[in-house]
C-alpha cells in the first residue's frame, strides 16, 4: 500500500493535473415515447428544393463527366484506327510490290523454261482484248484438246 501511495505523490518539481478527487458519472434514463414531431411544411418545401438542386447539379456534372470519358475513348479508338491504317498501308505497298515481282514475264520464262515449257507457236496464244470488238459483249470459253510436243 505504501508503494501504492508513492506512485500516487508527485515527484518533486513535477506539477499533475490530477486532482486526486475523481468525477462520476450517472445514467439517466431519458423517455421520449410521448414526443410527437410537428412536421414544419416551409422546411420540407426547402428540402425538397435543395434535393432538387442537388440531383441536377449531380446531372450535369455526370452528364460532363461522361462526354470527357467518351471523348477521351474516341480519341483512343481514332488514334488505334490510324495506327491500323498505316500497318495496312504498309502491307497492301509490300503485297503490290510482291505481286508486280511474280507477275514480271522474265521471271515466269525464266520458271517455264526450268519445267520444260516450249515458246508459244504462232496462232496458238488469242488475246481476249482483241478478240471480240464488243467489250461489253460476253465471252465463251473455248476448250481444245490437249496436243503432244514434239520432242519431249
Amino acid at each position: 500500500m505504501a508503494a501504492a501511495a508513492a506512485a500516487i505523490q508527485p515527484a518533486a518539481g513535477r506539477r499533475t493535473l490530477w486532482t486526486g478527487t475523481p468525477e462520476i458519472y450517472f445514467a439517466k434514463a431519458i423517455d421520449n415515447s410521448r414526443l410527437v414531431k410537428v412536421e414544419d411544411p416551409r422546411r420540407n418545401r426547402e428540402m425538397k428544393q435543395f434535393g432538387t438542386a442537388l440531383a441536377f447539379l449531380f446531372l450535369l456534372v455526370f452528364t460532363y463527366a461522361w462526354q470527357h470519358f467518351r471523348a477521351i475513348e474516341y480519341g483512343y479508338q481514332i488514334e488505334s484506327a490510324k495506327r491500323e491504317l498505316s500497318g495496312l498501308t504498309e502491307m497492301n505497298r509490300a503485297l503490290r510490290l510482291e505481286d508486280s515481282s511474280l507477275r514480271d514475264p522474265e521471271r515466269i520464262d525464266v520458271m517455264a523454261r526450268r519445267q520444260g515449257f516450249a515458246p508459244p507457236e504462232p496462232g496458238q496464244v488469242i488475246r481476249m482484248d482483241s478478240a471480240s470488238a464488243d467489250a461489253s459483249a460476253p465471252v465463251m470459253a473455248q476448250a481444245e484438246p490437249a496436243r503432244v510436243m514434239a520432242g519431249q
